[in-house]
Order: structure tokens, then sequence, then C-alpha cells
């Protein structure tokens, strides 16, 4: 498989200024050196609690926010050297999906002008094309042509993600970011986007990272997983691998916490004590020790490198 995206000790730090002259006194540590790659077809979901960096390393990749440090290569193309002018027409290859279809989508404008919006800005329909154009996008995503003219609040809350994605496909980007694109959504509508979703990357040979804190959404449409803690990831795997045998504690817990269902079937529940750390003053050593069951001496001083623990499968942990 070709890689697609290679990211490299990525960091995003916010700055903490106090005083009248605004001296920066600390900094929130969002994301703090996260290096991983996606394989051009695949889907990488990207799991952990809220406030672990998941929405935000999605956000620092494609330079929607601006990342602190690290490295970013989209297909060979260093991302972070790119110029405003030169980032603009790269924006066609990589597109987001947002969490809130509630949200992102402009509550005074239309449906046709919502999807004409980026054919306009990148020139990449003409004007005389623009409405077959957003006609094709709508039966696409599965919806009525006909719906085009109405406004974002007529639309229920799957119809509404729908024309999200159907905008993310507007450029016939290689990648798409998909931030908890399901979370807002019944369970109903989740598997109608989800199966969606799919069905668009085998047609199209889409790319996906996909952002989420739900398991059972993750088991069903990822190739890889990687489980992020406190702005770095802990834990690298194929998805069948990670579901079978979790290496790391923080994975393992999260993963009792999924519910099974068979009411005959008991499951032990690891519950971690305490409070996820500040990102502004995180531990020392390993980030999870505070709430691991099984912290060493050496976790509270040494920070653990992810590594190669069986084949394909990375962890980064001390009792391995």
């Amino acid at each position: 498989m070709t890689t697609l995206l290679e990211v490299r000790n990525l960091r995003k730090h916010y700055p903490i200024r106090k005083g009248f002259f605004s001296k920066q006194v600390g900094a929130v540590k969002a994301v703090d050196g996260i290096t991983l790659s996606v394989e051009q077809g695949e889907t990488l979901a990207v799991v952990g609690e809220s406030g672990c960096g998941k929405s935000t390393t999605g956000r620092a990749i494609l330079r929607l926010i601006e990342p602190t440090d690290g490295e970013i290569r989209f297909g060979g193309t260093d991302v972070r050297a790119l110029n405003p002018e030169q980032l603009r027409r790269f924006r066609t290859d990589m597109q987001m999906v947002f969490q809130d279809p509630y949200a992102s989508l402009d509550p005074r404008w239309t449906v046709q002008r919502i999807l004409e919006e980026p054919l306009r800005t990148h020139g990449s329909a003409p004007a005389g094309e623009l409405k077959s154009r957003v006609e094709q996008l709508m039966e696409v995503v599965g919806l009525s042509p006909y719906q085009a003219h109405r406004y974002p609040h007529e639309f229920s809350g799957g119809q509404r993600q729908r024309v999200g994605i159907a905008r993310a496909l507007a450029l016939n980007p290689k990648f798409i970011v998909c931030d908890e694109p399901v979370s807002a959504l019944d369970v109903s509508i989740q598997a109608q986007v989800l199966n969606l979703m799919q069905d668009l990357q085998e047609q199209y040979g889409l790319t996906y990272m996909f952002i989420s804190h739900d398991l059972s959404v993750v088991k069903f449409i990822s190739d890889r997983v990687a489980v992020m803690y406190l702005g770095r990831i802990v834990e690298l795997a194929r998805t069948k691998e990670l579901f079978a045998k979790p290496l790391h504690p923080y994975t393992q817990a999260l993963m009792s916490a999924v519910p099974v269902p068979n009411p005959g079937m008991k499951k032990e529940r690891i519950v971690l004590t305490g409070d996820v750390p500040n990102p502004e003053t995180p531990p020392s050593g390993c980030a999870f020790h505070p709430r691991c069951p099984y912290a060493l001496d050496r976790c509270r001083t040494e920070t653990p490198e992810l590594r190669e623990v069986d084949a394909g499968h990375q962890a980064a942990c001390h009792l391995l």
C-alpha cells in the first residue's frame, strides 16, 4: 500500500498568558509529539476520552490550526512549508467533515449555495455547470436534488450530516478528516451515515481519519486504531488485533467499558481512579501513571516511547 499521509512529532501547544503585558507563563499541551502514517484507501480511527487531543490533531494536520512543531507530509508534499496560496490550492485534496451538523452549515444559505461555495472558490466547475454538479453531489449522498433550495434548519440531523459529507466531496479530495461525524445522530441514523461513508470510500478510493470516542463505531468502520491519552498516542494497531488483545492499560480500560449485547455474558469492568491530568501541567514520566493500577517506579520518571510489541502492533508502556 502507498503511504498517503506521514506525521512526525506533531505538537500543538496553546500559550497561557497573564499580566498587563500578556507574558507567557505556560502552555496547554493539547497535542504533544504524535507520529503516525495513513495508507491510501484505509480508515485510521483516532479514539480516546474527551480532551485528549483527537480533534486538535485532525485540525492541525489540515492546518485549520497552525501546529507548534512537527512534520506533516501529504503525498510527499511538506504541508507546513506551503504558503497561503499553495495551501488554498492544496485544500482540494484534504477536506473535513465536522462533528456538529447543526453548527457547521451556514443557516443563512440554502444547500445549493453551501455546495456551490467550494466549487466557486476553487474554480472547479464552470458557472453553467454548478447546478448540475450540486444535484450530482446530493444524489451521491442520498438526498433529492429538489431539496437544494432548502435551508439547513429544514433538514433532519442525519440529512444535515449528509450535506456536510457532500460539501467535503465537492472538490474530489483524496483524504477526509471525519471529526466524530455521527456522535450527534440517533443510532439508526448513525448506521445509515456510516454505510454511506463506506460506500463512498469504495466508490471514490477515499482515505479517512475517523475521530471518535465510540468504540463500537470504530470497530465497524476502521482498518487501524490509534488510542490517544493526554495528547499522545499510547497504542496503535489493526482494529481486529486491538479489540482482541489490547496491550496498554488505558486501552484495556476503554475496552472494558464497551457494553456487550448479551445479558447472559458477564464482563469485568476496569474502573480508573482519579481524573484526567491537566494538560497544562502533565505528570512526569508516563502521563497515565497516576491512574494506572500497574504503575512502576519507572513509570513516574521515564516517558515510554511508542514501539512495536507485535507485528504491526505498537504501544507505549514500560510494562511491555
